[in-house]
């Protein structure tokens, strides 16, 4: 916990700004990568629904 504290205080290195764009690109990844999932299931459960 303190060192997370610690992390927390530091002010040398990347600014918040960066790590709020870092976050922001991270969070695009991420719903990118849910929705083509999303759409690959959703096809392969349609597809499955068909054969039964």
């Amino acid at each position: 916990m303190k060192t997370i504290l610690n992390f927390l205080k530091d002010e040398s290195g990347a600014s918040a700004a960066e790590y709020g764009l870092l976050i922001a690109l991270l969070a695009v990844v991420v719903i990118i990568g849910v929705t083509s999932l999303g759409t690959k299931l959703n096809t392969d459960f349609t597809n499955l629904a068909a054969k039964l």
